[in-house]
């Protein structure tokens, strides 16, 4: 019942999320929901799966270059490559056909 309610309430998270429209709707509605540190630390996820992508960089020159730690780059990269969601990757593959 507990995981049921906590299931609803991420699904509601994201048709909150697939609700906005632009840029600035977005960055006022995460400033609303989370606080400067957790904003900061998914910024800091994103940039880490960009470079990744890259395929440029080390794990530690990912992590100087990100500011993070390697545990965090290397989480990243895990879901990159071996997680089901394939979140990273679709959003990753999503902007880089819009580019073009």
């Amino acid at each position: 019942m507990i995981k049921q309610a906590i299931a609803q309430r991420e699904f509601e998270l994201a048709d909150a999320l697939l609700a906005l429209r632009t840029r600035a709707e977005a960055d006022a509605f995460l400033t609303d929901l989370c606080t400067p540190n957790e904003v900061r630390v998914l910024a800091e996820r994103w940039r880490v799966a960009q470079m990744l992508d890259a395929g440029e960089l080390s794990y530690r020159e990912i992590a100087e270059e990100a500011r993070t730690s390697t545990t965090t780059v290397t989480r990243v990269a895990r879901f990159l490559r071996e997680m089901p969601y394939n979140g990273y990757r679709r959003i990753l593959d999503r902007l880089k056909s819009a580019r073009r």
